[in-house]
């Protein structure tokens, strides 16, 4: 399985990614991001699904990346771009896939900003290859195990947050998810874009750099717990 999130605010875009691979009883370490960058062009492609299915599109688009990125002026161009790539695969491959009882499972997360975009996006790929854009309203998407990390990113991040606070919250909803599954885990790569500075920040942060930082979190959700009135329990609770 697999962790990534992608949050869009108005200072920029904040994602993140684990980066272990399951193959059997094997588990290995990969970059499930790429980059694609110039003077005046930045995007990066978060993914989660079968890995031969993120390979192939990943190079059937890098290598469609070669030949047309310069004519791409707007992000919308390069999602179309991608998705055709991902609907290729799926001519070529899913009938054989579903004969063997495994689904086409793909999903990718694609941000950053092309010369002609007034500001820098977010998108949600599916695995027919269409899209979604990811809004002011509801500034964050994850794909791959999605559930554990949800809640505390849906009670704190608004458009409005700031790149900082977004990061924070994001690693605590990286923990979350870290904690309660087993494939999801450290390393993890951090990206970060910043509004119109038309650069992708790149950090890989391992288990040993941010563990007093899980641990404290891990404390303070006790603490507050604790501190949660619990007089409503009274009529269940109280002794006779």
């Amino acid at each position: 399985m697999t962790y990534c999130l992608g949050i869009k605010l108005r200072e920029g875009i904040v994602a993140l990614s684990d980066t272990r691979i399951t193959s059997g009883n094997e588990t290995s370490t990969i970059e499930k991001y790429k980059i694609y960058k110039n003077e005046r062009h930045n995007l990066f492609i978060m993914t989660s699904g079968l890995r031969s299915v993120r390979d192939k599109a990943i190079t059937y688009f890098s290598e469609a990346m070669n030949e047309r990125f310069e004519t791409l002026d707007k992000m919308y161009q390069a999602v179309n771009l991608f998705g055709e790539q991902i609907r290729r695969v799926a001519d070529e491959d899913k009938e054989s896939l579903t004969k063997s009882g495994l689904a086409f499972n793909f999903h990718a997360i694609v941000g950053g900003q092309l010369n002609h975009d007034s500001e820098h996006m977010l998108f949600l790929l599916y695995p027919e290859g269409n899209w979604v854009e990811i809004g002011n309203g509801s500034p964050f998407t994850i794909i791959g195990n999605s559930g554990y990390g949800k809640p505390v990113l849906r009670r704190t991040i608004t458009y409005e947050s700031s790149i900082r606070f977004a990061l924070k919250t994001g690693f605590l909803s990286f923990d979350s998810t870290r904690v309660s599954a087993n494939d999801v885990a450290y390393p993890i790569d951090v990206l970060i874009y910043k509004h119109n500075s038309h650069d992708i920040q790149v950090h890989r942060f391992e288990h040993r750099d941010l563990q007093s930082i899980s641990r404290k979190w891990g404390e303070l959700l006790t603490k507050a717990v604790d501190e949660v009135p619990d007089e409503w329990m009274d009529v269940l609770l109280k002794e006779k």
